[in-house]
């Protein structure tokens, strides 16, 4: 079974246990992660047997983008299979699938595919605090234009740390 930070049966049923209610109450599970558990679980038993290997980690939402964060043995097939799946799940959001990692270059490559990376710059603030500029092609602005805000609040979630994208 896919691993989640909720008991399985919370959040098939929708009614949550004390220690469940008190994770969302918290902050550090937000409500909206119980859907994307749920549609999670609903998944994997109606087929894609991989997520039985995979953790869940957390999901981003900003505006109409959502992304979710897996940990575990899973191909790119398999990735934009489970979010192909969850956009036609929650119709009007554009979902992303990526695994987890600590380098910043694999990961903003998995969130703005098709979108290629030039390179990313590191500034290292007075304050002692860090910022991450990506640079991507000028030709492809118009596959991230739309959405540049939402792709830049969302990395610098996932990296605690203030991401910008510029284009080249």
């Amino acid at each position: 079974m896919v691993k989640i930070p909720l008991d399985h049966i919370c959040v098939k049923s929708g009614i949550l246990c004390p220690r469940c209610q008190t994770l969302i109450e918290e902050g550090v599970v937000e409500p909206y992660e119980v859907d994307v558990m749920k549609a999670l679980i609903e998944l994997e038993e109606s087929g894609i047997r991989e997520l039985r290997d995979a953790e869940y980690i957390k999901t981003y939402k900003e505006g109409n983008l959502v992304v979710l964060v897996l940990k575990g043995k899973l191909t790119i097939h398999n990735l934009s299979r489970i979010a192909k799946s969850l956009s036609e799940k929650f119709e009007g959001s554009r979902v992303k699938v990526v695994l987890k990692s600590s380098d910043l270059r694999q990961v903003a490559s998995q969130v703005l595919y098709p979108a290629r990376i030039q390179g990313i710059n590191t500034l290292w603030l007075p304050d002692g605090s860090t910022q991450y500029i990506i640079r991507v092609p000028r030709s492809e602005q118009r596959i991230i234009r739309d959405n540049k805000t939402e792709f830049e609040r969302i990395l610098s979630k996932i990296m605690g740390s203030v991401v910008e994208i510029r284009f080249e």
